[in-house]
């Protein structure tokens, strides 16, 4: 082991209200550590917390970003004093065109494009820099389909850390450049996500002062997703919604906004209302959702084929959950295809002003899917997830949009191709 990492064994960690670890299949419990894998039940292990009082009052009296939720994940008391990106407090928006397009009652879009790095992966990617620098890493990496690739590399940069990005060479190109710019090491691996993760794991345990964001550090990344859940609960006025649907790559940000829920309504912050879970996934890369349809309690792998390369993980790690959560709160899965997602990329844009990835036209599609087959209430308040801005997947939205003409510089030319 490093002498960097060394360090945390004589000296307290301080992750604020988090407690210990425990696996989630078994419930096995161990001290905080950068492990992810219980060493009893060989299943994930996740955090576990003593909260204490929180109230509403300490909540709203914090910073504009995630870390007005201090006291409820698991980060350094004075983790707003140290240098990062303070992602989150991105807008939710009451989406009336949307869901007149739709033929639903009310439609929310929680718009995480303002982040930082512009997605939701700025949120886990600050929780797992906090946590790691506790542990006493000094670089921070992971194996990414192109937003995390973004969001680790800036944090980094940000803390004065070096870092280490793993990504498949087909990766977009947007994504490419605007991981390249902040000037980590970043690689590019002939291979698809589940190949790149492969590769992230070995090096993982070859490089102990690395903190692979989801990796080693994966239990404490993966809670930065509860801020959308905190977030969505307190811009609709402390309650929760209805219904949500939510993008599926490795499962966690669903399982994990279903958990911030739960949290809020145990520590009563929120009523305890009851809300449905949808997940939504490319047809393409649709393992969770097969599963779903065949009634099945495990996720199949399968080899992902599509242009939603953010959701491309052909071997969710948190596929068997996401199946719990939906299960448990009565919600469905759902997948589309890549035409849908373009549909529903531009549904967006043209009704309400917003210009999102491939993901969010996956969460959009999937929302009029499963709207369509009559799964999800027309008249249940409904918030949908859109988790990245559309400037990083031009591609996808290449040769579909574009001028409605070419003309000459008069006024009679314009109104003629207007028919004004």
């Amino acid at each position: 082991m490093t002498a960097a990492l060394e360090t945390t064994t004589t000296r307290t960690v301080d992750l604020g209200p988090a407690v210990e670890l425990v696996s989630k299949e078994e419930g096995h419990r161990q001290p905080l550590a950068p492990e992810f894998v219980s060493a009893e039940d060989f299943s994930p292990l996740e955090v576990a917390y003593d909260f204490g009082r929180v109230r509403r009052e300490d909540i709203e009296s914090g910073p504009r970003n995630i870390w007005r939720y201090k006291k409820l994940l698991p980060v350094p008391t004075n983790v707003e004093e140290i240098p990062n990106t303070e992602p989150g407090c991105t807008r939710l928006v009451r989406a009336d065109r949307l869901a007149k397009a739709l033929g639903v009652r009310r439609i929310w879009v929680k718009d995480d494009t303002g982040n930082p790095t512009h997605s939701f992966k700025d949120r886990v990617v600050a929780v797992a820099l906090a946590a790691a620098r506790e542990f006493g890493f000094d670089t921070l990496a992971c194996p990414s389909t192109g937003n995390l690739a973004n969001a680790v590399a800036a944090a980094a940069a940000r803390a004065g850390w070096r870092s280490v990005v793993l990504i498949p060479s087909s990766l977009e190109r947007a994504k490419v450049l605007t991981t390249a710019v902040y000037d980590g090491a970043l690689i590019a691996v002939d291979g698809n996500y589940d190949d790149v993760n492969r590769l992230a794991t070995q090096l993982a345990a070859e490089h102990e002062s690395w903190a692979f964001v989801n990796v080693n550090v994966r239990p404490y990344y993966s809670e930065g997703s509860k801020t959308l859940g905190f977030e969505v609960a307190e811009q609709l006025g402390w309650r929760l919604p209805e219904q949500i649907v939510v993008p599926i790559a490795s499962g966690s940000q669903l399982t994990k906004v279903d958990k911030g829920f739960r949290e809020l309504g145990e520590l009563g912050l929120v009523e305890q209302s009851p809300y449905r879970v949808f997940g939504a996934q490319a047809t393409g890369c649709s393992p969770v959702s097969a599963a779903f349809r065949a009634g099945h309690d495990v996720v199949q792998p399968v080899k992902p084929d599509t242009i939603a390369r953010s959701l491309a993980i052909g071997n969710p790690a948190d596929g068997p959950y996401v199946l719990d959560t939906v299960n448990r709160t009565g919600g469905a899965i759902e997948d589309v295809s890549d035409e849908e997602v373009v549909e529903g990329i531009r549904l967006l844009a043209r009704t309400e002003g917003i210009f999102t990835e491939t993901a969010g036209g996956v969460t959009v599609a999937t929302a009029k899917k499963l709207i369509d087959t009559g799964k999800l209430d027309p008249d249940a308040e409904t918030v949908l997830l859109i988790t990245g801005d559309g400037l990083k997947t031009l591609d996808a939205i290449e040769g579909k949009v574009g001028p409605k003409a070419t003309v000459a510089p008069s006024a009679d030319a314009v109104r003629e191709i207007l028919g004004d």
